[in-house]
This record gives structure tokens, C-alpha cells and sequence, in this order.
């Protein structure tokens, strides 16, 4: 059984498979109109469009295939909906979701972002920090892409690789998958079509590096050996102490409220005559400065790569041209064979009778259309033959 992140969330036990997987969030829209208590719309613009449920022209299952569906054309959309807040640090994190352009877009987003739990939902809007965004966007010839876009270091950057999206009418399975050995994937109904490290798809590799060169041990730390006590070295009572480099903080700490946590300081061994130990004290001046490097948050202390804290709302916020985009099947994980049971038990199941019934449709509408171009021959044909026979009444 899997550990519902989520509890008010609608879920099926007989999707999950046998190994425990944590279920963040997931959402079919299968409880009718009730999926209103659960996503919020923002009213940051009074002129944002509006959703609807909605299976759309064709489908699968009318009802397991009815999702989010925008309606107005030329308007910005914001919705969100939150869950139990979680972090996926050193954890797979899999988000995964069906998007459906069944208006043939032309021109607008279909993507899907991640939030802090700490997001004013009725205030979204395009300006809302967000730590992942995920999916397709359209406009024209030149942009058919998946956008992947991860928030670090106070910036959002896009992966570097050309990912191209599915441009026609049908649902399609989009899966993003971020792993804590810094790898991931990104999956167009279950297919991987792209894939590789974070740290250099990403281009983050120089900020790494930076940062890293940044914390090398102070070339002061060598100077100990000759007891040059320069104006740089620690004060003097660091001559006396040094910090508890295996002291950790406390989980109940709040550095918002408590502010910043500083360890226990130890007093050195005592020495005689100022005979010191060279070998003693570079020790304990590099435990000062290993503790230093640990807790500096600029070393990715609190933010790994791809790892976030407090990941709490999913939301819709983008643009479009012509509506009627249809967003379904929302699913965020920590387990990859989860993600790929529920993507084939949802969209595996309905994407082929979708495709058959939006062939019927094609061939009624195509008989149609030739009936009612076959009805106006004949219309034309009676009318010439009226005004012929009119002609001759006449003479």
C-alpha cells in the first residue's frame, strides 16, 4: 500500500504496486464537480479564463478522461491545487501528468509548475517563484518544445537540449524524473526521449564550481607551521577555542525565528610554555574551518541540485491563444514503477479508443460533408432547370 502524501486526495489502492511508494499528490478528476474545493483559482487578474471539466469532443472513457479544460481564447489561466508539504532531498521525485491539445494549439502553454507550500494560491500569477516547470509549449513554427526549468541558486534555468513536444490533437503522458545521483529523464507517453545529468544539462556545472573553489582551505591555515599570527589569523580567543566541528543543529531550530545557529565552542587541550604542538593546532584551526565550509549555506547546504524544500501546490499558470487544452492524470512520486503502472492504468488504457473515436468522428464528418455538398449540387442542378423551364414558359 502506498503512504498517501495527500490523504483528501482521490487515489485508487489497486493502482499501487507492491513495492511502498509515497504518493504526494495525485488527481483524476473522478468525483464530478467536487474538484472544486481542491483547486484554487487565482483572482491576482479579474480577466484570468476560466477552467471547466470536461472530456472534450472525443475520447477514451467520458469519464475517466474528463480533466481541467480552458474555455476562453486569447487569456492567462492560474489554478492550483495543495498538498502535504515534503522535501525530495536525497530522493527520486517523479511528476508526471496527461495534457491534451485538442484544439490543434497554435499558440500557448501546457505546462505544469511546482511550488513552495508557502505560495499565496489566490494571488498566483506569471511573476510567482516556482521551483520546477514542466511541459509543452507551442507558438508557430519555432517553438514546439518541453520546457524543463529548475529553480537554483536565486535563478531558473532550462535544460540545454532541443526537447521536442507532440503537436497534434491527441492526450499525451508527460513524465519528468529527478534522482538524487543527479540523473533524470524526461518521457513522452513512457518513452524516454531525453535524458542525462543535471549538472551539465542544465549548464550548473560552473556555478558548482565556483562555489567550490570558493571554500579551499584558507592558504592563512598554512602559515600556522612558521606561528606567524597575522592581522588575518583568528582572533585570540580562537587561539583558546574552536568550534565543535561535530556538533549538529538542532531539528526544532528556526532560523527565521531563532536566527542564525552557531555550534557549541570547545576549549583547546592545554599546552605549557608555549610549546605547541604545530601538528595540534593546524588540526584544530581546520576543524574550525571544515565546520565553517559545512554550514555555509552557499555550499548547497540547504539546496542541492534539483532538492527542494517544502514542496506543497501544483499549479496551472500560462497563456493561450485558442483554449480548449485539457490537463488530467496529475501524479507527483517517489517511485518510478508507480509513475509508469498509473500512467499505463489512466492514459495507457484510453488513448487508443480516443484515437478510434476521433476517426469515427473524421469519417461522419467527412460523410457529412459530402451530403451536404451533394445536397447543394442538387439544389443548384433544380434551380438551373427551374429557370430553364421559367425560359420557356416565357417564349
Amino acid at each position: 500500500m502506498a503512504r498517501a502524501g495527500a490523504p483528501r486526495l482521490l487515489w485508487a489502492p489497486w493502482l499501487v504496486p507492491a513495492a511502498l511508494a509515497t504518493v504526494y499528490f495525485q488527481e483524476e478528476f473522478l468525483d464530478g464537480e467536487s474538484w472544486r474545493n481542491r483547486w484554487i483559482p487565482s483572482t491576482n487578474d479579474s480577466n484570468f479564463g476560466k477552467f471547466r471539466l470536461s472530456s472534450g469532443k472525443f475520447y477514451g472513457d467520458i469519464q475517466k478522461d474528463k480533466g481541467l479544460q480552458t474555455t476562453e481564447n486569447a487569456k492567462f489561466y492560474a489554478i492550483s491545487s495543495r498538498f502535504k508539504p515534503f522535501s525530495n532531498k536525497g530522493k527520486t521525485l517523479v511528476i508526471q501528468y496527461t495534457v491534451k491539445h485538442e484544439q490543434k494549439m497554435d499558440c500557448g502553454g501546457g505546462y505544469i509548475k511546482i511550488f513552495s507550500s508557502d505560495l499565496d494560491q489566490k494571488n498566483l500569477n506569471g511573476k510567482s517563484q516556482y521551483y520546477i516547470m514542466f511541459g509543452p509549449d507551442i507558438c508557430g513554427f519555432d517553438i514546439k518544445k518541453v520546457h524543463v526549468i529548475l529553480f537554483y541558486k536565486n535563478q531558473y534555468h532550462s535544460n540545454k537540449k532541443s526537447i521536442r513536444c507532440k503537436v497534434d490533437g491527441f492526450t499525451h503522458l508527460y513524465t519528468l524524473t529527478l534522482r538524487s545521483d543527479l540523473t533524470y529523464e524526461v518521457k513522452i507517453d513512457a518513452d524516454i526521449i531525453e535524458s542525462g545529468n543535471i549538472e551539465e544539462d542544465w549548464n550548473l556545472g560552473g556555478l558548482r564550481k565556483l562555489e567550490k573553489s570558493a571554500l579551499k582551505m584558507p592558504k592563512k591555515l598554512d602559515k600556522l607551521s612558521q606561528n606567524d599570527q597575522s592581522s588575518d589569523i583568528p582572533s585570540q580567543d580562537w587561539n583558546k577555542h574552536f568550534l565543535d566541528a561535530s556538533a549538529n543543529k538542532p531539528s526544532e531550530w528556526n532560523s527565521e525565528l531563532d536566527g542564525e545557529w552557531q555550534p557549541s565552542v570547545i576549549q583547546k587541550p592545554n599546552y605549557k610554555d608555549r610549546l605547541k604542538s604545530m601538528k595540534m593546532d593546524n588540526l584544530d584551526y581546520k576543524d574550525i574551518w571544515l565546520h565553517q565550509k559545512i554550514e555555509n549555506p552557499g555550499y548547497l547546504q540547504e539546496f542541492e541540485l534539483a532538492e527542494y524544500e517544502n514542496i506543497g501546490v501544483i499549479g496551472l499558470e500560462l497563456w493561450q491563444v485558442r483554449s480548449g487544452t485539457i490537463f488530467d492524470n496529475f501524479l507527483i512520486t517517489d517511485d518510478e514503477n508507480y509513475a509508469a503502472d498509473f500512467g499505463q492504468k489512466t492514459w495507457g488504457r484510453t488513448k487508443d479508443p480516443e484515437k478510434e473515436m476521433d476517426m469515427i468522428q473524421a469519417k461522419e464528418e467527412i460523410k457529412k460533408a459530402r451530403e451536404e455538398e451533394e445536397q447543394l449540387i442538387r439544389e443548384s442542378i433544380k434551380e438551373k432547370y427551374l429557370q430553364t423551364q421559367h425560359v420557356k414558359d416565357e417564349l
